[in-house]
């Protein structure tokens, strides 16, 4: 009944020093490819290399990367109703950019449409309360950029 035991020691010392060599040898091929790189100067003229790191001071955010792939891929973020505000203002304030009433009328037109379009459709969010201009406010905005106009 008594059995000769191997002792434990040996075998995880063996299962030890294969694993350091594993980990020393993956450690020497990462060093050795991490210094013919430097050799052949690829680590030279990286794209912002001596520019601070963008975000560094701000406090962290666990959803930074979220925010990073949203503005990367310009998406939009804002439910419909949010967002139709957004164009509202957005296009009110470019108008006065605009060289010819046709424009500011084409333009007024479009936002239009788009009110209504969101006004319409199906979505996710708080209801579109937004309303189309009337043809009485579209005059009005008219009026003012040919006064703007005329004082500039």
């Amino acid at each position: 009944m008594n059995q000769q035991r191997k002792p434990l020691g040996r075998m995880s010392d063996q299962q030890s020093d294969s694993s350091k060599k594993k980990s020393l040898s993956w450690f020497l091929l990462a060093e050795q490819r991490i210094q013919t790189a430097q050799a052949e100067g690829q680590f030279e003229n990286l794209p912002g290399f001596g520019k601070p790191i963008p975000g560094i001071d701000e406090p962290h955010d666990e959803l930074w990367w979220v925010k990073d792939k949203l503005k990367r891929e310009q998406l939009n973020t804002l439910p419909p109703a949010l967002a139709i505000r957004l164009d509202v203002q957005n296009t009110l304030a470019r108008l006065s950019t605009l060289p010819t009433e046709s424009e500011i009328r084409r333009e007024l037109a479009s936002l239009n449409d788009r009110i209504r379009q969101a006004s319409f459709a199906i979505t996710w969010g708080p209801p579109v309360d937004v309303l189309p201009l009337t043809d009485a406010e579209i005059a009005e905005v008219v009026a003012g950029w040919q006064s703007d106009k005329a004082t500039a």
